[in-house]
């Protein structure tokens, strides 16, 4: 649902220090191997005097601002690790037991470009492509997910870690109330582009959401019409009789990631017996979260706003959300080189 971390996350902080004249190196993880608290892709970047962006939770960055030091001095790449098998590891902080790999290069015309133009962005980890004729073109990066990949090239293999730009993911909430409201500011931040619909014009303004998409119109007849994808997060807050149902049998047709309604346990149980007489099939009903979000606690706007991101999370990692005290074994998943060929 909610893209992976990556350089287009902080575009618009390197972009405004790039534009008042700095000097530039960037940082990126282009392979992680064990725990780690970011995600392949993940970026920072240095000017020679401050930060943007974290590319390791505190891990290793002091380590990474020496060497974005280096390329500010020579203008040469380099692509470093750091892990608890080396030997400087420890001294450099990463003691989260992950292997992590970091590209650090020089903020170039071509990256400028990429950035501005939200394109994919392939960069070159090890090897030679010019040397062997090779052109790693947006396209060819498009064509892969972002990840570090293997390219052929004739005698020899290059390394070349992909960045892919993707569209914001949609989150689409029915019901214009307080709830609606806490929901849409706090799943700003996750990288949602979030829509509100409600048939009522005096509770869907402006003012009441400020950043959101409204439409004032009858929520099946939008739901019926609107773009959704594989990543599109469908919340129904209003329970309202006259169409609750229905448009939760609509949504559960579609093939998006999430769909939740909000209600107390005897508007779920009316729910679920009203969506059982409509038809709608066992397997259908269980991807609906309802009464939406985890059991937190929740008891204000905010609060069950947070409750339902996290729910809404925990479905687009595969997580139990089970309290980490209770699990065991490597909190981050696994992350993995792919091969383009």
């Amino acid at each position: 649902m909610c893209h992976a971390g990556n350089m287009f996350e902080i575009a618009d902080r390197i972009l405004a220090a790039h534009e008042s004249g700095r000097p530039l190196a960037v940082a990126t993880a282009v392979s992680i191997d064990g725990s780690a608290p970011r995600t392949i892709g993940t970026s920072m970047a240095f000017d020679g005097s401050a930060v943007i962006g974290s590319i390791a939770g505190g891990c290793v960055e002091g380590a990474v601002v020496e060497q974005c030091e280096l390329v500010l001095a020579d203008g040469v790449s380099r692509t470093v690790e750091y892990g608890v098998s080396d030997e400087t590891a420890l001294s450099v902080g990463l003691t989260c037991g992950g292997q992590l790999r970091v590209l650090v290069q020089s903020f170039t015309p071509e990256l400028e470009a990429q950035l501005r133009g939200g394109r994919a962005i392939a960069s070159i980890v090890s090897g030679n492509a010019a040397a062997h004729g090779s052109r790693i073109s947006a396209e060819r990066a498009a064509a892969a997910r972002t990840g570090l990949s293997v390219l052929d090239c004739g005698d020899v293999q290059i390394e070349v870690f992909f960045e892919v730009a993707m569209p914001q993911p949609r989150l689409i909430i029915f019901g214009a109330m307080e709830f609606s409201a806490a929901l849409a500011e706090a799943a700003r931040p996750l990288g949602f582009r979030v829509t509100v619909c409600d048939p009522r014009p005096l509770f869907a303004t402006p003012a009441r959401f400020p950043n959101a998409e409204l439409v004032v119109t009858w929520p099946t007849e939008y739901l019926a019409t609107t773009a959704i994808d594989e990543r599109t997060v469908i919340c129904v807050l209003s329970h309202d009789a006259r169409f609750d149902a229905e448009l939760v049998e609509q949504a559960l047709a579609l093939p998006v990631a999430y769909v939740g309604a909000m209600g107390s346990r005897s508007t779920h149980d009316r729910r679920i017996a009203s969506l059982l007489e409509r038809g709608v099939s066992v397997e259908a009903l269980a991807r609906l979260h309802s009464p939406i979000g985890l059991d937190l606690g929740a008891s204000t706007p905010e609060e069950t706003a947070i409750s339902i991101l996290a729910e809404i999370i925990a479905v687009r990692t595969g997580s139990t959300a089970a309290r980490l005290t209770t699990t065991t074994g490597s909190i981050h998943a696994s992350q993995l080189m792919t091969s383009v060929q």
